[in-house]
């Protein structure tokens, strides 16, 4: 599976409550949580985001809270993968169990990847290529088991398939 889609930069340490304020987890409809992405951030910030956009991120990306609503809220935004250094571990699990795939970068590449620029990225190997200025990053490869959790759109998803048989 090829993704491609723009590049919108962010920090190190974004937490859940960045990705998606508490005060918006009144609901669990994507569409609606996608339309309060990353106001913790900056208020309007996700109305940049096209369907198929990346987010890159530097260290620490999902840390904070455990909750599943930031994934869910990327996801509804129309963001189809993050890029970053490092991920907190528990964001990592829920971002792969709510159908979002992530990447890590090797260190220093962020900083080679400019706002707006065009990414393109095999989902199987994990390499990525930044259209813009044609530079090819190895971003780490998805587990086998992780990239049928994905083809399925999320773990409840995958579960379902698997019961059905």
């Amino acid at each position: 599976m090829i993704l491609k889609g723009k590049a919108h930069l962010v920090g190190d340490h974004i937490d859940t409550d960045a990705i998606l304020p508490s005060r918006f987890m009144v609901t669990t409809d994507r569409r609606e949580l996608g339309t309060h992405c990353m106001e913790g951030l900056e208020p309007g910030w996700g109305q940049r985001i096209r369907p198929g956009d990346f987010i890159v991120a530097g260290r620490n990306f999902g840390c904070g809270s455990s909750r599943e609503h930031a994934p869910q809220a990327l996801l509804g935004a129309g963001v189809s993968a993050v890029f970053a250094e490092s991920f907190a571990r528990i964001f990592y699990r829920n971002g792969f169990n709510m159908g979002l795939p992530l990447f890590q970068l090797p260190p220093g590449a962020r900083e080679a990847i400019g706002e707006g620029d065009e990414l393109e990225i095999d989902v199987q190997s994990g390499i990525m290529t930044d259209l813009t200025s044609l530079q090819t990053i190895s971003c780490n490869a998805i587990p086998p088991f992780m990239l049928n959790i994905l083809s399925s759109g999320g773990l409840v998803e995958y579960v379902k398939k698997q019961t059905r048989r």
